[in-house]
């Protein structure tokens, strides 16, 4: 809602490419429940809003994953969630509530849930991009 989480997402793209992976960045406004297709490996970036919610624009995303129930077994997955822990009763509630469903229809979450909280002083994209390569290098090793 703010651009924080597409900057983050712009900058941990950059860092996979280097990394020698494809990747396409898509904002969450028109994906549907059947963007996971195909299965491969994804990484949701968000933020939290209002009472712990996912942003606006990833709202209907959110409730067609939940309403269609899509068997995700073939996907992988990460997720970088921007937070702030003065909200310590909906801390990342945005990216807890994405892995929580992507973990209900069966896929498998590679690596930790990243959590950034605003009232660190850390910049997000910094953060965002030295955990991407983190990320991949754990993810490189996986079996598929």
């Amino acid at each position: 809602m703010t651009g924080t989480a597409e900057l983050v997402a712009e900058e941990i793209s950059d860092v996979l490419i280097e990394a020698g992976h494809e990747v396409e960045v898509e904002p969450m406004d028109d994906l549907g429940a059947d963007a996971f297709e195909g299965g491969g490996i994804f990484l949701i970036c968000t933020s939290t809003y209002g009472q712990g919610d996912v942003p606006d624009n990833a709202m209907p995303f959110y409730e067609a994953l939940k309403e269609e129930k899509p068997d995700l077994s073939g996907v992988r997955y990460g997720v970088y969630s921007l937070g702030d822990r003065t909200y310590l009763d909906t801390f990342n509630f945005g990216g807890k509530r994405f892995d929580e469903i992507l973990s209900e229809l069966g896929a498998r979450r590679l690596g930790t849930l990243a959590m950034h909280d605003a009232s660190a002083g850390t910049v997000p994209e910094e953060e965002g991009a030295d955990w991407a390569m983190e990320w991949v290098a754990g993810f490189e090793s996986v079996p598929a």
